[in-house]
């Protein structure tokens, strides 16, 4: 999917909204420990509920490598269920990978060939050379990690060297050189706030995807208001918020009414642009 795409989709569904599909066996419905798969059952239902309302779904790798085999084997499942069903639909794999040109070259292999993911996100502080094996894919995203939502980012990404450039903003502007706007997007954490003002003067067309709307606090009206670009140029994540708002039976119907609102707020935003 390229950027015309993705941007026809979000007009489309009046929504820019990724679900996260952060499954945790220990959070999931009972009821739902006795299926075969209870990982890919709980994900085909919140898929199934709230496909309609969502331009993209983000699985997180980390939740499903904690269950070993049988977590991949969910994971695989989930992907190529949203594939066969949900062809309009904008996967992305949380990994967070990045490491040595030959081992990322691995990695880009799994996602990209094995899989056939659309996107990968991936931590670009090793460098050029731990970047660009993911790149050579040029029909698939690379998202790297620019400013994130967790409180430690500051310890780092937040630094200034001895120009007065925060490291995030080096990572910026150093990675526009190994690819542009139709293969690169960066993860920018909701709860930034007004520091999309400087990013979009950094990135201006970039797609970013945005965590920590719902459960860590971020706002989406101010998202918008400092990070929304002609063409939407967001990408913004709820996981928590929406896939674990109800335990019964009755889940997936929780999630999808989590989700309309969630809709229905960006259908708002999107009034601007559309």
């Amino acid at each position: 999917m390229n950027k015309q795409e993705l941007f026809e989709n979000i007009k489309r569904k009046k929504s820019f909204l990724c679900v996260g599909l952060d499954t945790d066996i220990k959070k999931i419905p009972d009821h739902l420990l006795d299926d075969p798969d209870p990982i890919f059952a709980f994900n085909k239902a919140i898929i199934d509920a709230t496909a309609d309302l969502c331009i993209a779904y983000k699985p997180n790798l980390a939740f499903y490598e904690s269950m070993g085999v049988k977590g991949w084997i969910a994971f695989e499942k989930t992907v190529k269920y949203i594939k066969e069903n949900y062809p309009d639909q904008f996967i992305i794999a949380d990994a967070k990978r990045g490491d040595i040109g030959n081992t990322s070259a691995m990695y880009a292999r799994s996602f990209f060939e094995e899989l056939n993911i659309d996107a990968v996100t991936v931590a670009p502080y090793m460098g050029e050379d731990s970047v660009t094996p993911f790149l050579t894919y040029k029909s698939h995203w690379v998202i790297l990690l620019a400013l994130t939502s967790n409180k430690g980012s500051h310890d780092f990404q937040m630094t200034m060297d001895e120009d007065d450039e925060r490291l995030y903003e080096k990572v910026l502007r150093k990675s526009q050189k190994w690819a542009d706007d139709n293969q690169m997007m960066y993860v920018v954490g909701a709860t930034q706030g007004r520091a999309f003002e400087d990013i979009r003067k950094i990135v201006p067309e970039h797609f970013l995807l945005v965590p920590g709307i719902g459960a860590q606090g971020g706002s989406l009206e101010e998202v918008c208001k400092y990070g929304m670009t002609k063409t939407c140029g967001l990408i913004v994540n709820s996981s928590r918020g929406i896939i674990y708002v109800d335990k019964t039976e009755n889940f997936a119907t929780a999630s999808r009414k989590a989700a309309q609102e969630v809709q229905a707020q960006m259908a708002e935003q999107l009034k601007t642009i559309l």
